[in-house]
């Protein structure tokens, strides 16, 4: 299956210069990465060719059309993505400002730059020094999932879709990355009625633990107003069942003394019966 029929296929808009381009992408593959080691065919190959065209195209790519074309699971397809992108020293990126013009929001431009450089100082400051280097924020899944989130957060719709499509992430990915920048910057990237108490929050291992609860002190946890308020939290149930504890002991060391003096007086009661009247014996009887 040639460049030309995968592009019909896949319903590429301009599809010519996508080809051209994917063809060009194909060929420098074959010098500088030997894809069958990676374990990626011919027509995967071909198929993730023509994604990485359209992205720097700025074309919209039907990635689950792809998948299903390139005979991969949707993680395999990923990994098979990234690897050769990487191999062949690409890198897809996204631009907020082209975003805001794409959709129509370009008055969120700055507070997505602001979400965005507050999100990466908290998760960084989040991560034990030695793992603060290999924090990498340039993926444009980053930049997308804080656009839409932006967005969602002041009422103005955009389409989730074509972000990920643009972004060249998966719905997985998008969601944990999501989650994270909602954990981690939820006066910037949160709505009110989706807050979740700390204690509920399940880490994501995949972004560097940047999930709060998910760390062991020993790592560097993150300081910020959800550890306190987790901390706080732990602090008053312990202090809770403290005292629940102390009120059952004096209630149950309550009844077992009530419950001996019950019996105390019921063996007391016992003793009087045990002398019976004997006809005659009765003192001053004649």
């Amino acid at each position: 299956m040639d460049l030309s029929e995968l592009a019909s296929k896949l319903g590429l808009s301009e599809p010519k210069q996508i080809i051209r381009k994917a063809a060009e992408l194909r060929r420098m593959s074959d010098l500088q990465f030997d894809s069958s080691n990676a374990g990626i065919g011919e027509i995967c190959k071909a198929v993730i060719c023509l994604e990485i065209a359209a992205n720097m195209k700025q074309a919209l790519f039907d990635r689950q059309t792809a998948i299903r074309l390139s005979g991969m699971s949707e993680k395999a397809y990923i990994r098979s993505f990234n690897v050769m992108q990487n191999g062949i020293g690409i890198k897809n990126t996204l631009d907020i400002r082209e975003l805001g013009i794409q959709f129509g929001c370009v008055r969120l431009i700055p507070l997505v730059q602001k979400g965005l450089k507050l999100y990466r100082e908290r998760f960084t400051a989040s991560l034990p020094p030695t793992r603060r280097a290999s924090a990498d924020f340039s993926r444009p899944v980053f930049t997308a999932t804080g656009f839409y989130l932006c967005a969602k957060k002041h009422k103005l719709k955009v389409d989730k879709s074509k972000l990920i499509e643009l972004s060249g992430s998966s719905e997985d990915e998008f969601s944990s990355v999501s989650t994270s920048m909602k954990d981690l910057c939820f006066d910037v990237f949160g709505v009110e009625k989706e807050k979740k108490d700390p204690k509920t929050v399940k880490g994501n291992r995949d972004l560097l633990d940047a999930i709060p609860e998910k760390r062991q002190d020993e790592d560097g946890g993150y300081s910020s107003d959800e550890g306190k308020d987790l901390s706080a939290y732990k602090k008053r149930k312990r202090q809770e069942n403290h005292k629940y504890e102390e009120w059952k002991s004096t209630v149950v060391e309550s009844n077992k003394q009530s419950k001996e003096k019950v019996a105390v007086k019921k063996t007391k009661q016992a003793q009087l019966n045990f002398f019976k009247r004997v006809p005659g014996t009765e003192v001053g009887a004649t």
